[in-house]
């Protein structure tokens, strides 16, 4: 009975690959002793096709030409390596060109890895004032339907205050930068600027923002793989993460907006800190501020004060001290 009713099914048999016929005379000619003549004549294939022995290709002069060209042009395609094959001379067809080519798995897109520049160590001191050096850095979490969230955390490394915290599904360096404007427009320019080696932080747009003539921004990236070396920042980070993400389920953007915004005013104003003096950003700067007054003349005002560089060198730390030290003997 046939599996497909009123289908009959083809009483022809599969036919034989040359190759296949050529085992079926070698196996007559040698167990039944029949000639080559005859056993050919049976199995239904020419003598000549029978005798023909397959020549190997040899490719090597040509694999050796594709390989110095995407060696030296990594981004080249197929039709590249032909043309300019055939302007130095070779007389490979564009047929045979593709095939060693996709023999050699050169059709497969080559991501170049992207080479960072070398990052030096910057020594993670404790600046003397504000906006001499601000930490950014990213978050992620996702909404209870599955979305993706990301936010960018802005802190003054002085007194570890939370300058901004921005929610999106995504924070491209644009964004990045009208959020920098903002807090500038606000509170004046950062000296430094601290950050890894994030996509949104190395592109050229935020690099041309710092380095404009009216901003004159310093960009310090850690070095690759070395979160520590952000280590203000990061410490904010895991705050933030015990205390907020970690403890609530979000269902929109909007709530983790209000939520992360309610914390960062409970994290400026009444959060106390260890590191300083178990006071709160805000009341710690406040601190700061009026001690300053009393050994500052008239004349100076926290602006100046602010717009020291960043100390990278142990020797102009030492002597930042010795004159606080010294301030503080009057």
């Amino acid at each position: 009975m046939h599996r497909y009713p009123g289908i009959k099914k083809s009483d022809r048999k599969k036919a034989l690959t040359p190759q296949e016929k050529r085992e079926a005379v070698e196996h007559l000619t040698i167990s039944e002793q029949l000639s080559n003549r005859k056993a050919c004549k049976l199995i239904g294939i020419s003598r000549t096709t029978c005798q023909y022995k397959a020549k190997p290709k040899d490719d090597s002069e040509l694999q050796d030409a594709l390989t110095a060209l995407t060696t030296k042009h990594v981004a080249i395609g197929y039709w590249q390596c032909c043309y300019r094959l055939w302007n130095k001379g070779y007389w490979w067809n564009h047929k045979r060109i593709y095939r060693v080519y996709t023999d050699m798995k050169l059709n497969i897109r080559r991501r170049s890895k992207k080479r960072l520049p070398e990052r030096v160590k910057q020594a993670l001191t404790v600046p003397s004032g504000p906006n001499q050096v601000w930490s950014i850095d990213f978050m992620s979490d996702s909404l209870v339907d599955g979305r993706k969230v990301r936010l960018l955390n802005i802190i003054d490394d002085f007194n570890r205050e939370s300058l901004a915290i921005e929610v999106d599904t995504s924070l491209p360096s644009l964004r990045v930068i009208r959020v920098l404007e903002k807090l500038t427009a606000q509170r004046g320019k950062p000296a430094n600027i601290r950050c890894d080696n994030g996509p949104e932080f190395i592109s050229h747009k935020l690099e041309e923002w710092c380095s404009d003539k009216s901003r004159q921004i310093t960009i310090q990236f850690i070095q690759p793989g070395k979160p520590t070396q952000n280590a203000y920042i990061e410490r904010k980070n895991g705050s933030m993460r015990r205390e907020l993400l970690n403890a609530y389920l979000f269902n929109s953007l909007a709530e983790v907006r209000a939520l992360s915004e309610e914390w960062r005013e409970d994290y400026n104003e009444e959060r106390p800190h260890k590191s300083l003096g178990y006071l709160s950003p805000v009341k710690y700067a406040e601190a700061v501020e009026k001690k300053l007054a009393l050994f500052t003349p008239a004349s100076e005002t926290l602006n100046q004060i602010e717009a020291k560089p960043v100390v990278n060198k142990a020797d102009d730390e030492k002597k930042i001290i010795f004159e606080n030290s010294k301030c503080s003997w009057h």
